[in-house]
This record gives C-alpha cells, sequence and structure tokens, in this order.
C-alpha cells in the first residue's frame, strides 16, 4: 500500500464539481445581492448523473437581497429527486426534464421586515388612500401612513406603530394582530385591535378609525404571488414568531432555474 497516493478525478466527479458550480450561479440569479449561497448535489451511484439523474440537491442561502429591497436572513431548500439535461450543464445552464419540489424554510428578521416597509413596492400602497373612511376624516383628501415599526411578538402575534397626517396634524397609530397564513400564499394579519397607550387620550377616536382602515390595508398586502421570483413559486404552510425572527416552513415548485426559462 503506497501513501499519499490520489486518484485522478473520474468524469462524473468532475460532473458533479461543474453541476455545483453551475446550481450556485443559477441560484444567485433569484436574488440582487448574498453574503453567501451554498449548493450540495447527492447522486449515488454518481454515474446517474450522466444520464441528468439527481437524487436530490440542497441550498442553502444567508442575508439574501429580493428585489432590491427585500431583505431574507436564510433561506433552505432541498428537493425531491430531479432530472436534468446533463448536456445543458457543459455549457453553463440547468435545463429540468420536469418541474421539482423542493422543501423550504424562509426566516425574516425584525429590522428586515421594517426596511421592507420602506421599498417603493410597499409604500405605494400605503400612501394617498382614499377610501371614504378616511376621506372623512381628512376633509376628503387622500390619506397616507408612513414611519411604519412592526415589532414581533411570541405566538405568531405582531404590534405596529405608524402614523398618518390630517388637516389638524399628525396622529399616531398602533395594533396589534396575529400573523396567520391563507391558501398557502397569502399573510392575513388577523384579530387586529387597537392599542391606546401610545395614543393621546384627544387623539384616540381618530386613532382607531384610522388603525383599523391600516390593519384592513396590510391584510390585503402580502401575497407571495407578487413577489415573483425567476421560475420559482413558494408556498407556506407554516409560521412562527422565534424572538426577532419570522420563520416560514412551506414549499418550493420549481418550474425551471433562474435565468434558464
Amino acid at each position: 500500500m503506497i501513501g499519499g497516493f490520489t486518484a485522478p478525478p473520474t468524469g462524473t466527479d468532475f460532473g458533479e464539481r461543474m453541476l455545483n458550480k453551475v446550481v450556485s450561479q443559477s441560484i444567485r440569479h433569484l436574488f440582487s445581492q448574498s453574503e453567501s449561497v451554498e449548493v450540495a448535489i447527492r447522486c449515488s451511484p454518481s454515474s446517474k448523473l450522466l444520464q441528468g439523474s439527481i437524487d436530490n440537491f440542497k441550498m442553502n442561502g444567508r442575508r439574501l437581497v429580493i428585489r432590491k429591497d427585500f431583505w431574507v436572513e436564510d433561506m433552505s431548500f432541498e428537493t425531491d429527486a430531479v432530472s436534468i439535461d446533463f448536456g445543458s450543464v457543459l455549457s453553463g445552464k440547468i435545463r429540468l426534464r420536469q418541474p421539482t419540489q423542493a422543501i423550504a424554510q424562509v426566516v425574516l428578521t425584525e429590522e428586515g421586515i421594517n426596511q421592507a416597509f420602506t421599498a417603493e413596492l410597499v409604500k405605494k400602497r400605503l400612501l394617498n388612500i382614499d377610501t371614504p373612511e378616511l376621506t372623512n376624516l381628512s376633509g376628503g383628501e387622500p390619506v397616507s401612513f408612513t414611519d411604519v415599526n412592526l415589532q414581533l411578538l411570541p405566538e405568531s402575534k405582531i404590534k405596529i406603530f405608524a402614523k398618518t397626517e390630517l388637516p389638524n396634524g399628525s396622529v399616531p397609530i398602533s395594533l396589534i394582530a396575529s400573523l396567520a397564513v391563507e391558501r398557502r400564499r397569502r399573510i392575513s394579519f388577523q384579530n387586529p385591535q387597537f392599542t391606546e397607550d401610545v395614543v393621546p387620550e384627544n387623539l384616540r377616536g381618530v386613532s382607531r378609525v384610522l388603525t383599523m382602515a391600516f390593519a384592513e390595508i396590510l391584510d390585503n398586502m402580502v401575497d407571495l404571488d407578487r413577489f415573483d421570483l425567476d421560475g420559482v413559486t413558494m408556498r407556506i404552510n407554516r409560521l412562527e414568531t422565534q424572538g426577532k425572527k419570522l420563520v416560514f416552513s412551506g414549499y418550493a415548485q420549481i418550474e425551471h432555474f433562474p435565468g434558464n426559462g
């Protein structure tokens, strides 16, 4: 037996390394920015790779940015068996022979969620709202909600503060609500309750109306289909708050790899 002998890499070893690289590059196309994206591919025996058969692959990403404004602390998924066109790998692309599913988990931080409230996609849904219940308070002028701040609470609850400007001045609003999942794609803000402790007594009547209107807007805002990822459809089975983090568990339907549609 000769120590230090290393066998030359086989064709399948080279293929696995190339596939890892190409998959990592494709996944990165989902994000405007990423601190790290790691991919691990399992294929046993490795010779199946030449026929385009993969047992599964795992992805772990950290500090990801979607559509330039939406921060994800961690994202991971693990696929079912995957069938690919191995010839596409040689050209630096990944082509699926058929769609595949993956178990997925997404972790958001309280800081990242509050950052999202400054994104144009979100702000435009909070500005210049002209529903009758609001314009009755503002003398007929559209009402805008600004300075939104969200706090994560135990048991999947949240507390939100914001403010709006009326002709007579600024009015603070505050509420507590429970987060829930509807139709596996929409985040619902359920059982909103006005919290008056941070609102001056003389403004509480107006603030209550504004707060309930704001809660209704939030309840119709967060739909995963609005956050389109190239070739990937996300669905949520459950969510929970863990300290200053909001954790989503669900699955991803992968129709094609990002950048390879």
